[in-house]
């Protein structure tokens, strides 16, 4: 990273400034054009275009013993993501790529794993049409709202815990999505076929993963985005909906989470059902997801007798949000899991709430954010039942 900033300082400091805009000389005498805005963008007529961004997360977080006892039990204190991201296109514009890379130790999964994971897309977009495109490479899978949301665009300094336990997220494959307007709204379809292993996975076997996802926008299209983007910061004039639906099936999937989580002992199939929906309209914001993941063997052994098993339960994450005009946001969100009967022995039902606000200095990009949190256990909230605990977080988001 230190020599990366280097070589991009003294690229800077070889151009000539012109104001309002930047150009470097090329060897043929070319030259490129280098705007600020949306980050940095380097571009050359209709054959080039660079745009490089960066975002950091900066978090302190803190749990208690129990739900009565307020002692503090852990300390989170660290640079929860650190992201440096690259998009373009090349020879063409309906030729797009898209790059990001992580350099945190979360980011990297080496809390779950050995193995540095530093790529975490690196994907080439063809676009036959304005409402079609294809996809091949490293990029997240069409599954739920929130996953599919940046971490950057997010209302909460962490995303719900039915979301960590029943997600899909980044594979290597082909995707696919089309976009169909019509009288009764719009319509987004999106497909992919993937390895079903996860981020920078080896050939294990020969199964694959297919998933489906399908939008409806009854009332037409956001503001900038806003269906991708946690909270009302645009204060939507008229009422605006996204409803959708969709399911993945993993065949021979060899981690708990199939793109996620420890290696099984054994290779299982499973399916994950997903729904979803936003709604937005001056300031107010509330979202809601329901997941659902059956294997009808979750269960993997070793020859030790050791388990290890896919999460074979439900999970219903809802927010709720108000965004006054000055940016000052309050928000709520109330998170359930249950398991199936087939893991209750190792996993119980559990319920969290949230409560919390932000304040937005630039968006998305610049945020500062503070939750306080309860989770209990069993379906029982009083606080001196085991396992029920309080949790605290301040995070502030920075990029360009």
């Amino acid at each position: 990273m230190r020599k990366f900033c280097w070589v991009l300082t003294s690229f800077f400091c070889l151009v000539c400034i012109v104001p309002g805009q930047i150009f470097a000389q090329n060897e043929s005498d070319e030259r490129a054009l280098i705007t600020v805005k949306n980050g940095i963008s380097i571009s050359q007529d209709s054959l080039f275009l660079l745009n490089l961004r960066f975002r950091m997360q900066n978090r302190f977080g803190i749990s208690s013993v129990s739900g009565d006892d307020l002692h503090i039990s852990q300390i989170e204190a660290r640079v929860r993501r650190m992201r440096l991201r690259l998009d373009g296109y090349v020879l063409n514009q309906r030729m797009q790529y898209y790059v990001q890379l992580a350099f945190s130790k979360a980011d990297q999964d080496l809390e779950t794993g050995t193995i540095s994971q530093i790529i975490r897309d690196a994907i080439l977009y063809y676009h036959f049409t304005p409402r079609f495109y294809m996809g091949f490479g490293q990029s997240k899978l069409p599954g739920n709202r929130q996953r599919v949301i940046s971490s950057g665009n997010q209302q909460f300094a962490d995303r719900s815990m039915a979301n960590s336990m029943l997600t899909l997220d980044r594979d290597f494959g082909f995707f696919a999505y089309y976009s169909l307007p019509s009288t009764a709204g719009i319509w987004n379809i999106k497909a992919a076929v993937t390895s079903g292993d996860g981020r920078n996975a080896s050939a294990i076997n020969d199964g694959l993963a297919y998933t489906a996802r399908m939008e409806w926008l009854p009332f037409g299209s956001f503001k900038n985005g806003g269906d991708y983007s946690e909270g009302d910061l645009e204060r939507e004039t008229t009422p605006k909906l996204s409803v959708a639906g969709g399911y993945s099936y993993n065949v021979k999937s060899t981690r708990t989470g199939g793109q996620l989580g420890s290696d099984l002992y054994q290779f299982r199939d499973f399916g994950t059902f997903i729904t979803d929906l936003l709604f937005k309209y001056r300031g107010w914001a509330y979202s809601m997801e329901y997941l659902r993941r059956k294997a009808d063997q979750p269960l993997t052994f070793n020859t030790l007798g050791q388990v290890r098993y896919i999460y074979d339960g439900a999970g219903l994450n809802q927010q709720l949000s108000y965004c006054f005009p000055n940016k000052v946001e309050l928000a709520m969100r109330y998170t359930q899991l249950w398991p199936e009967v087939s893991i209750r022995t190792y996993e119980r039902r559990t319920d969290e709430f949230w409560l919390g606000g932000g304040r937005y200095f630039n968006g998305h990009r610049i945020k500062a954010q503070g939750h306080l949190s309860y989770r209990w256990r069993d379906g029982v909230i009083h606080t001196n039942h085991p396992g029920n605990r309080w949790g605290a977080i301040f995070q502030v988001e920075f990029g360009i």
